[in-house]
């Protein structure tokens, strides 16, 4: 989803036992302030104790203690005094009009709202922390030293900020819960990587297998940009289309983007496929590209993507297809040169649910029903539901989406797990690989990947964890840098470079198997060759089978408890 929220969501959950709890100093309180705010209350049960914001700011500034924040070094430990001081002045460099922007979205709202069951203003209602949270971020991300917890609290428009403990404390434990389960969720698929490595190793000579880093053989004879136009829906597609310099018709490979991203993203990955004889065509989705989130920011648009995306993509696709096989017998650029009933997709993210519906994944109403309602939706942290949830907004509930041509798919840190559900997933008959990492803050691994994964029936399936992984690791550099949002390193994660590397490795024998029909690339979907080409900072586990029975048991209890 799109980068802004990246940003707000991965810095929620992994800061925000620290930016609350630090900040208050275990169970009592720190003051923030903004204009006249001069100090910060917080409360547990009735207890109430405050600190001032000149307390805090000389000590993040000057590494000064003073009476006011002495009080509390008894209750802390030095090294945890110096994490508070860096929360304090750590910054996020963000636009002030992007933030201004975002917060104004059902996904910036939503934040505001959880973050506002916790900071409040001396009123204690909801109505004015709400707004008085958007105003001090807003104003905060504006200052020359960027957007730092300090900077909230000196903007909070507000004589005094007040913090529910109790609140506050209950949120980490949700959060650390979500981690917790996660965490074991890819251990779970790491051990079972390694007894499916073990079963294969005897038979296979993996130190002779080439190096698939590797350029193909194949020269690019042909990139270019077409202008498709679908009259019916009023939708211009942008594709890059990549022809390789091959004798027979290629085998065609389709790259979608996520929101926020373009078809510039994934140019690393249509030269790599193209150079092995793939005909690789990358479009640009109108509704949810980086364009329309920059619409979003500039306030052209209410939203990165509205709800008929979830139709729209998939047909992007498929009109593409019809276009290309039209122009495949009387173009003289394409004619004879493509086979496209060999069809294979690749998405990431919002892609990722493209190429899982082509595949044959419905649309399920019922589940989203169910999973979209408010009381589930006030106690969830799984923040894809912000998005998965606009499908009830669709004006029909009878939609098929897949592609017959489409012979395998491959989603990247797809969202699933309610759009999708369980019933919709079983649909899936063609053979797919679920790409997931363990530091997702977006789509988490366990809601989003892992558990949907249990659920696909089709046995030609393939589970890849990438171990230090993001949302955003797959995600190449766009040269149409005008038009994207820039993410920040720590919200990319630990070497993105290779994250990308593995894709490579893992795609390519993937499409040649089940797309391009090759056999000899079968030796390379397998725990063993993964476990073989696994390195750190960035791990990769895989795993051709996994059910909810394993993954209840390394959780330990049902798995009907674990709901997004």
């Amino acid at each position: 989803m799109n980068s802004l929220f990246g940003i707000w969501t991965s810095t929620l959950r992994k800061n925000f036992l620290w930016l609350v709890l630090s900040t208050l100093l275990p169970t009592l309180g720190i003051s923030n302030s903004a204009r006249a705010a001069e100090r910060i209350y917080a409360s547990y049960s009735a207890l109430e104790r405050s600190i001032s914001i000149n307390a805090l700011e000389n000590y993040a500034k000057k590494n000064v203690i003073d009476d006011d924040l002495a009080v509390y070094q008894q209750y802390v430990q030095p090294q945890q005094l110096q994490e508070l001081r860096r929360a304090l002045v750590t910054p996020i460099k963000v636009n002030s009009v992007a933030v201004s922007q975002f917060l104004y979205t059902p996904q910036g709202e939503f934040l505001l709202g959880r973050l506002g069951e916790v900071i409040k203003t001396e009123s204690r209602q909801p109505k004015p922390g709400f707004h008085a949270l958007r105003s001090a971020l807003i104003l905060a991300s504006a200052e020359p030293e960027g957007l730092t917890l300090l900077n909230l609290l000196r903007k909070y428009p507000s004589r005094s900020i007040h913090i529910d403990l109790a609140r506050s404390l209950g949120i980490a434990g949700e959060l650390e819960k979500l981690v917790s389960e996660t965490n074991r969720a890819i251990a779970a698929v790491s051990q079972k990587s390694n007894t499916e490595a073990a079963i294969v190793q005897p038979w296979l000579n993996l130190s002779q297998l080439p190096d698939l880093r590797r350029k193909g053989k194949f020269a690019l004879k042909d990139k270019e940009t077409l202008k498709i136009f679908d009259l019916a829906r009023n939708r211009l597609l942008l594709t890059d289309v990549y022809l390789p310099n091959v004798s027979t018709p290629a085998a065609v490979i389709v790259i979608s983007h996520g929101v926020g991203s373009d078809s510039g993203n994934f140019e690393y990955l249509a030269n790599h496929l193209a150079s092995y004889g793939f005909a690789v065509i990358v479009p640009n989705h109108p509704g949810s590209d980086a364009k329309q989130l920059q619409s979003l920011l500039n306030g052209r648009a209410s939203e990165a993507a509205n709800p008929q995306e979830f139709v729209d993509r998939p047909l992007d696709v498929k009109h593409i297809l019809d276009e290309l096989e039209m122009r495949n017998k009387s173009d003289s650029r394409f004619k004879g040169r493509l086979n496209l009933q060999q069809v294979g997709v690749i998405g990431q993210s919002f892609g990722g649910y493209t190429a899982l519906a082509l595949a044959g994944a419905k649309i399920n109403f019922q589940e989203l029903r169910k999973d979209c309602s408010k009381q589930a939706l006030k106690d969830t942290w799984n923040l894809s539901l912000l998005l998965q949830c606009r499908a009830l907004q669709l004006p029909n509930n009878q939609y098929n989406l897949r592609d017959e041509r489409v012979k395998a798919a491959i989603a990247l840190n797809p969202i699933t797990s309610s759009v999708f559900g369980e019933a919709g997933l079983k649909e899936i008959q063609t053979p797919v690989m679920i790409v997931s990492s363990s530091d997702d803050t977006i789509a988490p691994a366990l809601y989003e990947q892992i558990l949907p994964f249990s659920w696909i029936a089709n046995t030609q399936k393939y589970l890849v964890v990438l171990e230090g992984g993001t949302h955003f690791s797959a995600i190449g550099e766009s040269k149409n840098t005008t038009e994207q949002v820039g993410l920040p390193s720590e919200i990319v994660g630990n070497n993105p470079a290779q994250a990308r590397q593995y894709l490579l490795r893992m795609s390519l024998p993937f499409f040649e198997t089940y797309v391009a029909g090759t056999s000899k690339y079968i030796p390379y979907l397998n725990a063993a060759y993964v476990k073989t080409i696994s390195s750190q900072p960035v791990g990769l586990s895989l795993v051709q089978s996994l059910t909810t029975t394993e993954l209840a048991q390394a959780l330990s209890g049902e798995v009907k408890e674990v709901k997004p």
